[in-house]
């Protein structure tokens, strides 16, 4: 019997460059199972540790659900050109990315996608998220939004000026295009893509009754604000990071093949 076993690619790379390739494709599995990619179009990319020249990217052409940790390029964050790995480059990704990666400190982990209810309110004159839900409120504060849709990026001028939007916040709405979430880690972008999306899909929900949103009271806005999410009673992983490794150990049931 023909018995074939995965060649243990490890072994190329530090613990912690292993680690961010694992946990990105893990990025792109959940992406993919949550309903969040488009094709093999949008971009969930990542600065290699340690380095702020490089990042990682997926060959153009991969589907998400077929990436591994074996899968990434390293790609030059100044010039574009493939430092490690083989494969194309694709170019909105690059000329988004790159530029957000190098203007802004908290951008380790840059995800953008159109997954569909938070890209639906991208189209709409008013695209904010409402004070309407306690995962809402979560959000208040970290979105930034941009008014302006200017095409297809292939330019890195136009990664410059979204870097210019996104400022300090975590969360960008790209107006009739879809949305960008950074982290500092991938467990940290992850998360807010997540909540964004049911943010945005629950508003939408909503929205389709034809009844007036309740707001809630601004006291209540500011005490939920401080509190949610409970942090103050833990000790130890952040929320976001329990979040992220809970997703993982469902990957580890289903589709382990993602680690390697």
């Amino acid at each position: 019997m023909d018995v074939r076993i995965a060649p243990d690619n490890r072994r190329n790379y530090s613990p912690e460059e292993w680690q961010a390739r694992v946990d990105l494709a893990a990025a792109h599995r959940l992406a993919y199972m949550h309903g969040f990619s488009e094709g093999i179009f949008n971009h969930l990319t990542l600065t290699v540790p340690g380095r702020i020249d490089r990042y990682y990217q997926i060959p153009f052409g991969s589907h998400w659900s077929e990436v591994t940790a074996s899968t990434f390029m390293e790609v030059g964050i100044d010039d574009g050109w493939v430092k490690h790995g083989t494969g194309d480059v694709e170019r909105s990704c690059y000329c988004i990315h790159a530029p957000i990666h190098k203007a802004l400190p908290q951008a380790r982990a840059v995800f953008h996608t159109h997954m569909p209810f938070a890209s639906a309110l991208t189209r709409l004159e008013d695209p904010r998220i409402k004070e309407i839900g306690q995962t809402e409120v979560g959000l208040m504060g970290k979105i930034a939004y941009d008014d302006q849709y200017t095409g297809p990026a292939l330019e890195p001028e136009e990664g410059e000026r979204l870097a210019g939007v996104i400022g300090d916040k975590t969360v960008l709405f790209m107006a009739n295009h879809g949305v960008t979430a950074l982290g500092d880690t991938v467990a940290a972008a992850y998360d807010r893509l997540y909540y964004v999306e049911r943010a945005a899909q629950v508003q939408i929900y909503a929205m389709w009754t034809g009844q007036p949103l309740k707001q809630l009271p601004a006291a209540v806005v500011e005490k939920t604000k401080r509190d949610i999410g409970g942090s103050r009673y833990y000790t130890g992983l952040k929320p976001a990071e329990r979040h992220f490794n809970a997703l993982k150990r469902i990957l580890d049931r289903t589709e382990p093949d993602y680690a390697s």
